[in-house]
């Protein structure tokens, strides 16, 4: 099993930018692919981004194709979500999870308590 602890969420205004931040514990998160997802109030959770173990691949949803750069250090077992240029429809509590590659939908583990983001106009 694998601990996800999620961190660097926050309010700013639309055109702003955050940096999130996931550190995995327990069976190292360096042995697994990594993905970022999040969840809007009544919607479901949804792929944001995906990065391989080595960080050479990297897969994005369109919605955040060209603002968001997901990153990891496996040193440190962590995994970022560097986010540009936010929208109002970013706002949404943000997840990471070990994903199956990097195009992966589903997390493998069970999902850590979350960052909340809101974006205001």
């Amino acid at each position: 099993q694998v601990q996800l602890v999620e961190s660097g969420g926050g309010l700013v205004q639309a055109g702003g930018s955050l940096r999130l931040s996931c550190v995995a514990s327990g069976r190292t998160g360096s042995r697994y692919d990594m993905g970022w997802f999040r969840q809007a109030p009544g919607k479901e959770r949804e792929f944001v981004a995906g990065i391989s173990r080595s960080g050479t691949i990297t897969n994005y949803s369109d919605s955040v194709k060209g603002r968001f750069t997901i990153s990891r250090d496996n040193a440190n077992n962590s995994v970022f979500l560097q986010m540009s240029s936010l929208k109002p429809e970013d706002t949404a509590a943000y997840y990471c999870n070990a994903v199956a590659h990097p195009f992966g939908r589903n997390g493998l583990f069970s999902w850590g308590q979350g960052t909340q983001v809101t974006v205001s106009s």
